[in-house]
C-alpha cells in the first residue's frame, strides 16, 4: 500500500490516462477520488459512473448526452457526463464491461477531446481527465475480441494495481478498527475495540469481498455486540467458521475442494517459493511467457513473492 501511495503522489499531477485494476471491493473508486483530489482539477467535478449498471442505449445517452428528439422520449436536450465533468474528472468504473459497439465512440472522445451528443451533428469540446477501473483481465478481453486493443492502450497509459485485502497482513485490523470507530459513533454504542479471538478470525479469513466485505462485517458486529469489544460471536457465520483449505486435489471430500482459480494461485505461489522468486525460471516451469506470469502475479497479489 505504501508503494501504491507513492505512485498516487507521482501520478496525480499528470494528465495521463490511468487504469486502476484490482478485485471487486478493494477500493478502486477511492484511488480515483484520491487522484482527482490531488490533481490540478481538484476544484472541478468528480463524476463517477458504473458502466454495466446501464443498458448500452442508456449508457450512450448518459455519457455523451442527446438532443431533443434524438429518440423516443427524448423530449428535452440532455447534457452527458462528459460535459458535466468538464474541467474535472470522469471515472468509468468496470470499463471491462463497456459495450463493444460503443467503444469506438469512447475512443474518439478520448482522442479528440470532443463529444457529439446522440442525434447531433455538432462536436463539443470538453476538458476532462478520464480514469478507468476494472476487476477483469483486459489483456485476455483484447485477445478474445471483447475489448478494442486501441482503446485498451489509450486508457492504459499508467496502471495502478490495488492489492486484495488478503495480502495486506495486519492492515485488516487497522481497517477494522477504523470502521469500528465510525460505526460506533454513528450508532452511539460504546464499542471501542476488537477481542483477541475476533482479531484472529479476521486475520485468518480470506476476504473474497475485500475491504467492502470487511466494512459490512464490522458494521454488523457493532450493531449486534453486547460488549465494549467485538467478540467472535458477533462476527458473521462464514468468518467465525472459516478454515483455510489445504490443496487436496485428490480428495473425495467436497468440503476440502477449492475453485480452480485458487488451485492456480497456490501452485504459482508454490513454484515461486521453490525457485527462490526467480520469475524467469518460474515462468519456464509453469509454461507461461513472462507477460502472462506477471499478469497472473498481479491478479493473485503475488508480485512481491
Amino acid at each position: 500500500m505504501q508503494h501504491l501511495y507513492q505512485q498516487l503522489a507521482r501520478v496525480a499531477a499528470s494528465e495521463a490516462a490511468v487504469l486502476i485494476t484490482g478485485e471487486s471491493g478493494t477500493g478502486k473508486e477511492l484511488v480515483a477520488q484520491a487522484l482527482h483530489k490531488h490533481s490540478r482539477r481538484t476544484h472541478g467535478p468528480f463524476v463517477p459512473i458504473n458502466c454495466p449498471a446501464l443498458p448500452p442505449t442508456l449508457l450512450e445517452s448518459e455519457l455523451f448526452g442527446h438532443v431533443r428528439g434524438a429518440f423516443t422520449d427524448a423530449r428535452t436536450e440532455r447534457k452527458g457526463l462528459f460535459l458535466q465533468a468538464d474541467g474535472g474528472t470522469l471515472f468509468l468504473d468496470e470499463i471491462g464491461d463497456f459495450p463493444l459497439d460503443l467503444q469506438p465512440k469512447l475512443l474518439r472522445v478520448l482522442e479528440t477531446s470532443t463529444v457529439r451528443p446522440v442525434g447531433s451533428n455538432k462536436e463539443i469540446a470538453v476538458d476532462v481527465r478520464v480514469l478507468t477501473a476494472t476487476n477483469r483481465d483486459l489483456d485476455a478481453a483484447v485477445e478474445a475480441g471483447r475489448f478494442r486493443e486501441d482503446l485498451f492502450y489509450r486508457i492504459n497509459v499508467i496502471t495502478l494495481e490495488v492489492p486484495p485485502l488478503r495480502v495486506r497482513g495486519t492492515d485488516i485490523l487497522l481497517l477494522a478498527q477504523h470502521f469500528l470507530v465510525r460505526c460506533a459513533a454513528r450508532s452511539g454504542k460504546p464499542v471501542t475495540g476488537i477481542s483477541e479471538g475476533a482479531a484472529a478470525k479476521l486475520l485468518e479469513y480470506a476476504w473474497p469481498g475485500n475491504v467492502r466485505e470487511l466494512r459490512n462485517a464490522i458494521e454488523r458486529a457493532v450493531a449486534l455486540t453486547c460488549y465494549e469489544r467485538i467478540v467472535v460471536e458477533d462476527l458473521p457465520d462464514k468468518i467465525r467458521t472459516y478454515r483455510k483449505a489445504h490443496l487436496l486435489i485428490g480428495s473425495d471430500n467436497p468440503t476440502e475442494l477449492v475453485p480452480m482459480e485458487e488451485v492456480e494461485r497456490r501452485y504459482i505461489h508454490h513454484v515461486l517459493t521453490a525457485v527462490g522468486g526467480n520469475k524467469t525460471l518460474a515462468a519456464r516451469i509453469l509454461g507461461f511467457d513472462r507477460k502472462t506470469l506477471y499478469r497472473k502475479l498481479a491478479q493473485y497479489g503475488l508480485e512481491d513473492q
